[in-house]
C-alpha cells in the first residue's frame, strides 16, 4: 500500500491509522532519514551531508535506505509506503523490488486537498507551535514541489488501475472513514475481515 497526498492533507496521521488497522508497518522515508541520522548508520552519514547541504537524497541512496527498511521482518506480509516512491526511478525500482519478492503494490490512496486550505491549515498550525519556517510563502512552495513532482507518479497509478482518490480535507476520523470506503470499494478490509 502506499498513501501519497501533498504536504499537510494529513498523510502521517491516516498513515498511522493505516498501518496500526492493517496490522503492517507504516514507512516514511523521511522516518527512515531521521532514524539513520540519528543512528549515525552508514547510510545515515551520507544522508546528513546531502541534508545539510541543501541538496536532494538521489534516487540510489533512497533506495538502499527502503530496501534496508523492507528487509525488516515486519514487512514481510505488508507494509503501508508514506513517502516513497517519489519519482518515476523510483516506482520503477520498486516495482522490480517487489517483483523479485513475489509481491507488487496493490493499492495507492491519494489524499487531495485544495491547496489554498491546506496553506490556511498549515499556516495556523505553524502559529500555533510557533514554527517561524512554516510561512505561507515556504509551504506554497511545498506545494508547488509536490504538484511537480508526483503529477507524474499519480498518472501512472492511475493508468495501472491502483490509484483510490479521497478528499483529505475534513476531520480525522472523517477522513479516516473515506479511506475506509474506498478501500472496501476496491476489495480491500481489515484484518478482521480476512482481506
Amino acid at each position: 500500500m502506499l498513501i501519497v497526498g501533498p504536504p499537510g492533507a494529513g498523510k502521517g496521521t491516516q498513515a498511522a491509522r493505516l498501518a496500526t488497522r492493517f496490522g503492517i508497518p507504516e514507512i516514511s522515508t523521511g522516518d527512515i532519514f531521521r532514524t539513520n541520522i540519528r543512528e549515525e548508520t552508514e547510510l545515515g552519514v551520507q544522508v546528513k551531508a546531502i541534508v545539510d547541504a541543501g541538496d536532494y537524497v538521489p534516487d540510489s541512496l533512497t533506495n538502499a535506505l527502503v530496501v534496508s527498511r523492507l528487509e525488516e521482518d515486519d514487512a514481510a506480509d505488508g507494509f503501508l509506503l508514506d513517502g516513497y516512491p517519489r519519482t518515476p526511478e523510483q516506482v520503477e525500482y520498486l516495482d522490480a523490488l517487489l517483483a523479485g519478492k513475489g509481491q507488487q503494490i496493490d493499492v495507492v490512496i491519494q489524499l487531495v486537498a485544495e491547496q489554498d486550505e491546506i496553506v490556511k491549515r498549515l499556516t495556523g498550525r505553524a502559529k500555533e507551535q510557533g514554527r517561524a519556517d512554516d510561512t505561507e510563502d515556504a509551504i506554497r512552495h511545498r506545494q508547488q514541489v509536490y504538484i511537480r513532482e508526483t503529477a507524474p507518479l499519480i498518472d501512472v497509478f492511475k493508468e495501472r488501475g491502483l490509484l483510490v482518490q479521497v478528499d483529505g480535507l475534513g476531520e480525522i476520523d472523517e477522513v479516516a472513514d473515506r479511506i475506509t470506503k474506498a478501500l472496501a470499494e476496491r476489495g480491500i478490509g481489515d484484518v478482521a475481515s480476512g482481506a
